[in-house]
């Protein structure tokens, strides 16, 4: 036999701490396996957790220092060990010895004088056991790092879907994508903080808030489709002007819901995208639009961007104003509570009111921003 079909062969650990009981399960194994030898428990484990480990141990329990017992305790606690089959073999032959052993984890149970034919029966059937458990384990571990890139995948459409659809809608609006970011780490701050509380803890799971954190951008989604003498007017809108404003909501959900019937499949994170587009300017009074919904009847994810896209609203200077001090905002968000807002979200707003500051603060619009906003309603107003 060449020295490639001899490393092919399963590796035997044999430990005893007898010379001749070593001899004998040598000359037993060597011709259909490499055989290693440990004369203590303290050296099994070391060749155990080597880098080139056994395939599997026969191993004698009463040894000096480390027991059998205490090795293969110890094999089974350790994780690079633990799926080495371990078969006893000993001169013990109380039934409470193989119960015990046994319970340790021990593949079987072999009591000496050993019979050859069986050893060498017991020894094969376990590999085999072995060679199965391994090739599962493997593919098991192929199938998660399958489904971990299919996973990734799967992230990156999203990402890649809502970043094309919200920087279209950031060409046409005068605003800058500031204001998409802004109002996104506002809805996720104040997702964390209802998240605990009975009426939301249902709804605002990670993978839930992990996906209105990407979803959030979506909500202006509509402005796309508004005209630009509407949507880039520098004063208040006519009354027939806001009823032409308020269709971006409609818009904007069936923008997406398009999108979402030429994928061919319902989307987790396009469905709330859509209920933020179409019910973020819903109130609690049922006073909003364009459905007139009222209290409970508004999609969570719409109330949570109501409070963020309103507070950034009244924080952020525009070219038809000024940015309002954060006391004063938030003296008009605790105005709205249970008229324009659901109560319980403006009372988690006062709670985490520092942290929206800082996302304002991080997040701020530069002068360069403001200037790209004033070119942009110069070039709608010019004929």
């Amino acid at each position: 036999m060449n020295a490639t079909q001899d490393l092919a062969k399963p590796v035997i650990l044999v430990v005893d701490d007898t010379p001749d009981n070593l001899a004998l399960m040598r000359d037993l194994l060597k011709e259909n396996y490499r055989v290693r030898v440990a004369t203590g428990g303290e050296k099994a484990l070391q060749i155990a957790a080597s880098a080139s480990p056994p395939d599997l141990i026969l191993l004698d329990i009463m040894m000096p220092g480390l027991d059998g017992y205490e090795v293969c305790r110890q094999l089974k606690r350790n994780p690079a060990t633990s799926d080495i089959p371990v078969i006893f073999l000993t001169a013990k032959v109380a039934q409470e010895d193989e119960r015990m052993g046994l319970e340790l984890g021990a593949a079987d149970y072999i009591t000496k004088p050993i019979s050859p034919a069986v050893v060498l029966a017991r020894v094969k059937n376990y590999l085999a056991l072995k060679s199965v458990s391994d090739y599962l384990r493997d593919q098991n571990e192929f199938l998660e790092l399958e489904v971990a890139r299919r996973t990734r995948e799967v992230t990156a459409i999203q990402d890649v879907t809502i970043l094309a659809m919200t920087s279209l809608a950031e060409t046409r609006d005068s605003e800058t994508g500031n204001h998409i970011r802004r109002t996104q780490h506002f809805v996720k701050a104040l997702a964390e903080h209802l998240r605990h509380r009975p009426r939301f803890q249902a709804f605002l799971t990670d993978a839930t808030i992990a996906t209105l954190f990407k979803s959030a951008p979506m909500h202006d989604l509509g402005k796309i489709g508004i005209p630009d003498r509407i949507l880039l007017k520098a004063g208040r809108l006519e009354p027939h002007e806001f009823a032409i404003m308020k269709t971006h909501t409609t818009l904007g959900r069936d923008a997406i819901q398009h999108a979402e019937e030429a994928l061919g499949t319902n989307l987790s994170f396009l469905a709330l995208a859509k209920a933020i587009a179409l019910s973020h300017q819903e109130k609690w009074d049922g006073s909003g639009y364009p459905q007139g919904l009222v209290g409970d009847e508004i999609p969570i994810a719409a109330r949570l961007m109501a409070v963020a896209d309103v507070y950034d609203a009244l924080t952020s200077r525009r070219v038809y104003k000024a940015a309002m001090p954060h006391e004063a905002a938030m003296a008009i968000m605790l105005d709205g509570r249970g008229t324009h807002f659901d109560a319980e979200m403006i009372e988690a707003l006062v709670v985490i009111q520092d942290e929206f500051q800082a996302i304002a603060s991080r997040f701020a619009d530069t002068e360069m921003d403001i200037v790209r906003k004033q070119d942009a309603v110069t070039r709608a107003i010019l004929p």
